[in-house]
């Protein structure tokens, strides 16, 4: 089997202020500075509805989304999970149409930038200064994510302190007789002018396309992005409540810089210059974020053969540099070719088509039943929050007008041809989709349920997942002669039923039945059976070893046939309780990567006694086990106080294993001879305490 550790993959190198960063910088822009004034055509002094209509489409596209890269989080964002979910051909189609609308945007930043810059420097010509731009990003994004996230952090802190200073000096400024006519408006017209302008807001679920490299996804995605999403809507709110209740609305309809013209009434020139500033941040942020995001749509549809494979190449910096060049060769011809301010709706039409299949995809994973789909965030109201998202998104596109309905219908059209005429015949895949047409007695795709077995292993456990405590507590059994998996199934067997309470014969039958079907992974000299039942409330586990070796069957999973038989030096057998199937999938994922390790045959075939399996088998770059004994390097934590230890920074006791016992540890915690201390930390810190105290 292939060693999994050894593909490429994109560095997680984005924590929970970077994502925040990407999200809150990639909406804070032209939807701020810029479109307001071409809004207040429209609407009037109703734009101010019109932004808080427009969130609330977003709003159940938003929890589908992080709910979708907690379980998947993998480059290319929409593209991947409509792909996953419905298969190749929608994937193909959200993939180009989704990169396209987010380079658009890009563009439209990117020009954005002209008409405040246009404040100053008159003289300048916006296009070749916006090309300088993007090439500049494009450069700084080749050399990682971890550089363009700090400059993003870097940008969107500014921004916010600017954009503070805005709302906190306007507030008293607002003539409410003129915020009053809020509420005078034309339905059809606001509906309109909220499509408009819900180009606005979709930039805060971007982020989910770098969710692959974004470390501990399944806390930093959702926290992120509802941060930002929080954030968003109450600037935007505030924001056009001072701009309405400041600026006379003549003066603000059509206004290519609404926030500086408003800035100067109450804080004066310095305002303008101040908030123009805001805005160079904001274009920055946005065409930035843009360009990191859009470079990953390419990457990952050239990994499924959607897209030529060398767009799927990776640089020593660990980033897509052909994606990236195309992402901005496209940006420059945009910006050359044509105004990207007239097709914001254009733009925001597509989104919303994007986001209402996204919520179906939330359903169709929800509904295929599919054990290793473990999202790490649910949505909340399942599944009438996904039905709303659904029909809010295609009323907004309805009163929109047939420009933008055409445009939609010509990007489907042309992510079809691409997929018909280019990839059709490149992909042997079809999405989760399948797996509910198969209970209504159709076709299945099991693929994509070994492919979700496969991110299980790369995301890692939860905090929650009981892994050490299942392997501490583990039976052991050492066996000194050559022999068969039969025979040590019926020992296996023997053993378990004093823990689990469950007659032999029946778990011989579970044991073997898996087996035979196919389920039961060898890697690296090591087979892994595995079953549930609903009798037990915690896994448990029988570490076996023989030096011998142990001879297995190899079952085809289709055909249920002996398909070889190998040699084994150690069988890890796991039973689980039956309605916790994820945690299931995940204490087996967490095995198979540990047995995948360069170091862990060794210390397997090395290890002196039980203890020392165990250890084998928990051996990771973040995680310790100390054994305090009083004739080894910790014989000095013997009778000490837990807050003695120096624990090195980002490091933490978890808990202490005392006598077949679990002990909370306290800071007065006072630690025994035989005491084995669990710690849990970042590698830099247990390396320290491995080495440290390492015999």
């Amino acid at each position: 089997m292939k060693n999994l550790k050894h593909k490429i993959r994109l560095k997680k190198e984005i924590g929970l202020l970077g994502v925040y960063a990407i999200a809150a910088g990639t909406t804070l822009s032209a939807g701020f500075f810029l479109l307001p004034g071409l809004a207040a055509t429209s609407a009037g002094e109703a734009l101010v509805l019109a932004y808080i209509i427009a969130a609330i489409p977003l709003i159940p596209s938003m929890f589908s989304i992080i709910e979708l890269a907690t379980a998947m989080p993998k480059a290319g964002g929409v593209y991947y999970f409509l792909d996953r979910s419905m298969g190749p051909f929608i994937g193909t189609i959200g993939g180009i149409g989704t990169y396209l609308a987010l380079v658009l945007k890009v563009s439209f930043a990117l020009i954005g930038m002209g008409a405040y810059i246009a404040l100053f420097f008159p003289e300048l010509q916006i296009v070749p200064i916006a090309i300088i731009i993007a090439v500049i990003l494009g450069a700084l994004n080749i050399f990682g994510a971890k550089k363009s996230g700090k400059l993003q952090i870097f940008l969107v802190v500014g921004l916010l302190a600017i954009l503070l200073l805005f709302i906190g000096e306007g507030i008293p400024q607002i003539n409410y007789t003129r915020l009053s006519n809020v509420f005078d408006f034309d339905f059809s017209t606001l509906i309109g002018t909220a499509g408009l302008v819900y180009i606005s807001y979709v930039g805060v679920t971007k982020v989910a396309s770098l969710s692959e490299e974004v470390k501990n996804p399944e806390r930093n995605l959702p926290l992120g992005i509802l941060l930002a999403m929080g954030s968003a809507i109450l600037i935007y709110a505030l924001g056009t409540s001072v701009m309405v209740g400041v600026l006379p609305i003549e003066k603000l309809a059509g206004n290519l810089t609404p926030v500086a013209a408003t800035a100067e009434i109450f804080l004066g020139r310095w305002g303008v210059y101040v908030l123009s500033l805001a805005a160079l941040f904001a274009f920055l942020s946005v065409a930035n974020a843009g360009t990191l995001s859009a470079s990953r749509y390419p990457l990952a549809m050239s990994r499924d053969h959607i897209l030529p494979k060398f767009f799927g190449k990776l640089t020593k910096h660990g980033t897509p540099l052909i994606s990236i060049v195309l992402t901005v060769g496209i940006i420059i011809f945009l910006l050359v070719a044509f105004d990207p301010t007239g097709i914001a709706k254009l733009a925001s039409a597509f989104q919303l088509l994007m986001f209402a299949l996204l919520c179906l995809a939330v359903i169709v994973m929800r509904e295929s039943k599919i054990d290793s789909y473990d999202p790490g965030y649910k949505s909340p109201f399942y599944p009438w929050m996904q039905f709303l998202g659904i029909i809010t998104s295609f009323v907004l596109i309805g009163y929109m007008g047939i420009l933008p309905i055409v445009f939609s219908v010509g990007m489907l059209l042309l992510g079809a041809a691409w997929y018909w005429y280019y990839a059709k015949n490149k992909v042997v895949r079809r999405g989760a989709i399948y797996h509910v047409f198969e209970r209504w007695g159709r076709a299945r795709y099991d693929a994509i349920d070994t492919e979700l077995r496969g991110i299980l292993k790369e995301k890692g456990l939860r905090k929650d997942d009981p892994f050490d405590d299942i392997v501490h507590r583990s039976a052991v059994l050492e066996i000194s002669t050559k022999t068969d998996f039969e025979n040590v199934v019926q020992k296996v067997a023997e053993i378990l039923t004093n823990i689990i309470q469950i007659p032999v014969n029946e778990i011989i039958e579970h044991i073997m039945e898996g087996t035979r079907v196919g389920a039961t992974p060898v890697t690296h000299n090591v087979a892994l059976p595995h079953f549930r039942v609903a009798s037990i409330s915690k896994p448990e586990m029988v570490l076996v070893r023989s030096k011998q070796g142990i001879t297995i069957d190899v079952f085809d999973p289709l055909t249920h046939e002996v398909e070889e038989t190998l040699t084994v030096k150690g069988i890890f057998f796991l039973v689980s309780p039956e309605d916790n199937p994820t945690q299931h999938l995940r204490i087996l994922a967490k095995i198979a990567g540990r047995v995948d390790d360069n170091d862990f045959a060794e210390k397997w075939e090395n290890a002196k006694d039980a203890h020392e399996l165990q250890e084998a088998l928990l051996y990771d770059e973040q995680f310790l086990t100390l054994v305090v004994n009083n004739k080894t390097k910790t014989k000095s934590l013997v009778d000490a106080p837990v807050k003695a230890i120096e624990i090195p920074e980002g490091c933490l006791i978890t808990n202490i294993r005392r006598g077949g016992q679990t002990i909370v540890p306290k800071g007065n915690t006072i630690l025994k001879n035989n005491d084995r201390l669990i710690i849990m930390g970042e590698p830099e810190g247990i390396d320290i305490l491995r080495k440290k105290f390492s015999e």
